[in-house]
């Protein structure tokens, strides 16, 4: 960690410390690697049974429970040996080589920081909404799991995202309750003074202090940064009170905190990671500070100092969309940034904004975080296949002339942390087919091993998950309904909803336009149809949230609770409030077909889905993000054509149509058609397929592995390049910059000749480089790529100097497969170790 800070220490008073063995109880409860080991939990269970039920956090139970409850459970001897191996097993695992030692010794990457605006790690401590930081939460985990140098930095907020209630008029009301550190899973960070540790960070009129806080996830380490300080201004006390709320300003001060001052964190704490991760543009300051940190050092310029750090930074956007990134007016960035641009990096306020702007001349256009992000990184991924061609046409006006397949974003399609959302039938069959240890290492030998598991134990697994989730469904809506202020018995009846045999749908996820959650309600009396068949019948659970601001949202989750009204619904569809992290693992758990209804291409992966393969479950889902590169027809199901119709309503209706038929045709009755056992051997065999080919691969596990083989390991040797000798390899590449733009225009092609000869189309140029050294170009013979594949580049070879003249012929032969128009030349700049075009876009086309 570094000379700074020594140690973090719970807050909280009311923690049983002086009872003997009470302190492995405290150690076991502050690393939430119990959020998916649950060697524990009946421990936590045995302490208070109610409310570890209600709470999942085993702090909580420590600190509720009476003294002599804590003693005489730990007076029990069996207690006790299981305490002391548990706390054994803890220990061990942080200390055994996982597979980053093991596969990557050697290496210059030495830690990983890892930016993001949430973090869904569990119900225990709600600092997330959604998407990204379930993406965020489960690359923690995994890093975790594989010894992967991961540092964790996000905010600390006091709310976190609203909780939802449904009232009895089917409104949704959003609720914000206080998350209490002292009853939170982390832990304040010291100084080797015993003093917390507070960075004071400038802002317009006073300064905030911020102050810091440490969750332990296993061998993973996240830092949560929080402004609710005493010393603080009113108005900055609560910067951090709501994920993603408040107005612009509000914002900007929110991704002040986490880029800005979280990045002056790791160096409080002497912590200097090689590669920086941002997990979406939000904490795109960093990039700033990163640079600014080094300028310290070394005493360089920024822009040598932003060259030298970029290499080590990472951009992954989740955006589907150009208007969904952050922007904030040249007003606003002027109050918030115009002396930290002056004083801090010495560059002008128009060279900063510039780094946000598509047009750097354009006084009037706002500063854009994402744009900022791949201007200060050293690659930039998205997050699924589709969703990287997406993101190389959002971003292709940052590189003019480059076509779009040129454009520098590739992908790294997500997963999900695959123990956090096993149910615990599904563990035990994985465990007895593939070991405890399947998701530490490469996987390599699951399909196969699961493709071996007989028909009978899938179908017992499964219909013991939906008995379980039907158990869950009715506790859970019977008190929903209790406080909505429904009778006692319309109580009652929900105790009785659903049935464990009946073939389980389940939709669930935020509601907004775009992610049509009422595509379902299209035809309502054909989809109660579909469900009351009474050979063949089927149930729904629903479940989201819409955002406070979102009107629409709102007013399509009350379409479904009126649709729950009539009376062929009863016991058929079920809506269940407040849409959380519990609430979701028990739906992935249980469901037998989970639904997903987006307009393509505007979810850019989707996780939700890929909950369900480790228990079973089976997508149905429109061909977008994940799904469309993982669907076939031995693994699920699918709507849509994998083309884009935008907001068409015409549309709407045929996938809405496509979805009922595919229920009534072939989902429902292979869900039906049963062997002489009893197993509905065709659809078990879906199962298995989706179970042993999509879940490894659509696994956190080898996200984490894939971005650290891609991404990581070449970013720390780019930064360690970089850095090198006070930066001189930065040095070098700005001069080399320098150069490029002034002597750029003097580039211009000479005559051309094409022939085709023995099968191959042959190219010769001349070339007339004015100024340019030729060793900073490269000639190319390019080609568009066809349906969607690569496209083509080949170098052209230098053939000869002209006579009189600053030039070359070059010379190119490509297959004559094509014809010959489809192939032209451009001229690109080259540089040791230099990512074009990200760092420059200079580019001639011959036409």
């Amino acid at each position: 960690m570094g000379d700074q800070a020594r140690i973090a220490f719970p807050i909280c008073a009311f923690l049983p410390t002086d009872i003997e063995g009470a302190d492995s109880l405290v150690e076991l409860a502050l690393d939430m690697r119990w959020s998916w080991n649950h060697a524990a939990d009946e421990i936590w269970k045995q302490l208070d049974p109610a409310l570890w039920e209600l709470t999942y956090n085993p702090l909580v139970v420590l600190e509720t429970v009476s003294r002599d409850r804590v003693r005489a459970t730990l007076a029990d001897p069996a207690v006790r040996r299981k305490l002391d191996d548990l706390v054994k097993i803890k220990r061990s695992a942080a200390e055994e080589p996982g597979w980053f030692q093991q596969t990557c010794a050697g290496s210059s990457l030495t830690s990983v920081a890892y930016f993001s605006m949430e973090f869904m790690l569990s119900e225990a401590l709600p600092i997330y909404s959604g998407g990204l930081g379930n993406v965020a939460g489960d690359q923690l985990k995994a890093a975790s799991d594989l010894g992967v140098p991961v540092i964790g930095v996000g905010l600390l907020y006091q709310q976190g995202y609203f909780r939802q209630v449904i009232d009895r008029d089917g409104r949704q009301q959003a609720l914000f309750p206080y998350n209490d550190p002292g009853q939170l899973p982390i832990t304040a960070v010291h100084d080797q003074n015993g003093e917390w540790l507070r960075l004071e960070v400038p802002l317009p009129g006073y300064p905030v202090w911020v102050r810091v806080w440490q969750v332990q996830v296993g061998r993973v380490t996240l830092y949560l940064l929080d402004s609710n300080d005493p010393a603080n201004f009113p108005a900055h006390r609560g910067i951090a009170s709501e994920l993603y709320g408040g107005g612009a300003e509000v914002r900007l001060k929110q991704e002040i905190l986490l880029g800005l001052a979280g990045w002056r964190v790791l160096e409080a704490l002497n912590i200097k990671p090689e590669v920086c991760h941002l997990n979406e543009g939000h904490a795109a300051f960093a990039v700033l500070e990163r640079a600014r940190c080094f300028m310290v050092e070394s005493g360089q310029p920024f822009d040598v100092a932003l060259a030298v750090t970029r290499a080590g930074n990472l951009f992954t956007t989740h955006t589907p969309v150009a208007a969904g990134f952050d922007r904030f007016s040249p007003l606003l960035m002027e109050q918030y940034f115009g002396a930290y641009a002056r004083d801090m990096l010495g560059v002008s306020l128009h060279d900063l904004l510039a780094l946000g702007r598509r047009d750097p001349n354009d006084l009037s256009e706002s500063f854009n975080m994402a744009y900022l992000a791949v201007r200060g990184s050293g690659a930039v991924n998205g997050v699924s296949r589709l969703h990287g061609k997406i993101s190389r046409r959002i971003f292709q006006p940052l590189f003019p002339r480059w076509p779009e397949q040129g454009v520098p974003v590739g992908y790294v399609t997500n997963g999900v942390h695959v123990p956090t959302w096993s149910s615990e039938e599904a563990d035990v069959l994985w465990t007895e087919v593939c070991g405890d240890e399947r998701w530490l290492g490469t996987l390599e030998n699951m399909e196969k091993d699961m493709r071996s598991v007989p028909d009978s134990v899938i179908w017992e697994c499964r219909a013991s998950a939906r008995k379980n989730l039907v158990g869950f469904v009715r506790e859970r809506l019977s008190r929903q309904l209790a406080l909505s202020g429904v009778s006692q018995k319309e109580v009652d009846t929900a105790k009785l909803t659903l049935g464990g045999s009946v073939l389980t749908l389940g939709f669930a996820r935020r509601f907004a336009a775009y992610k049509r959650p009422n595509l379902l309600l299209h035809d309502p009396d054909r989809l109660l149809r579909i469900l009351a068949n009474p050979e063949r019948p089927a149930q729904l659970i629903v479940a989201g949230k819409a955002h406070p601001d979102d009107q629409a949202g709102q007013d399509m989750i009350r379409q479904w609770i009126e649709f729950l009204q009539r009376p062929e619904a009863q016991g058929r569809v079920v809506f269940l409030g407040d849409y959380d992290m519990l609430l979701t693992a028990n739906l992935v758990q249980g469901v037998d077909v989970w639904i997903n209804t987006p307009r393509r291409p505007w979810e850019a992966c989707g996780t939700s889905g890929m909950k369900v393969l480790v228990n079973g479950g089976i997508n149905l889902s429109e061909l977008d993000g994940w799904w469309a590169e993982a669907y076939d027809t031995g693994v699920g199901w699918a709507i849509g054509d994998g083309q884009e119709h935008g907001d068409d309503p015409v549309w709407d209706g045929k996938d809405a149509n496509a979805l009922y038929a595919l229920l009534e045709e072939e989902v429902i009755p292979q869900f039906y058609t049963r062997d002489d056992q009893g197993i509905p051997s065709g659809w078990v065999a879906r199962i298995r397929e989706s179970m042993a080919r999509l879940t490894p691969v659509f696994s956190a596990n080898r996200a984490v592995r894939e971005y650290t083989e891609r991404y990581y390991l070449p970013a720390a040797e780019a930064f360690r390049n970089r850095v090198a000798n006070n930066g001189e390899a930065g040095v070098m590449l700005v001069n080399w910059k320098r150069r490029m733009e002034r002597t750029w225009g003097g580039l211009r092609f000479g005559p051309v000749k094409a022939e085709t000869r023995d099968g191959r189309h042959v190219f010769e140029a001349q070339i007339y480089l004015g100024e340019v050294n030729p060793n900073h170009v490269r000639v190319e013979l390019y080609a568009d790529g066809i349906d969607d594949g690569s496209y083509l580049r080949l170098e052209a070879e230098r053939a000869g100097r002209l006579v009189g003249e600053q030039g070359f012929t070059y010379v190119v032969a490509a297959p004559a497969t094509r014809p010959v128009t489809d192939y032209t030349l451009r001229i690109v700049p080259t540089h040791p170790g230099a990512a074009i075009p990200l760092e420059t876009t200079n580019i001639l086309w011959l036409r």
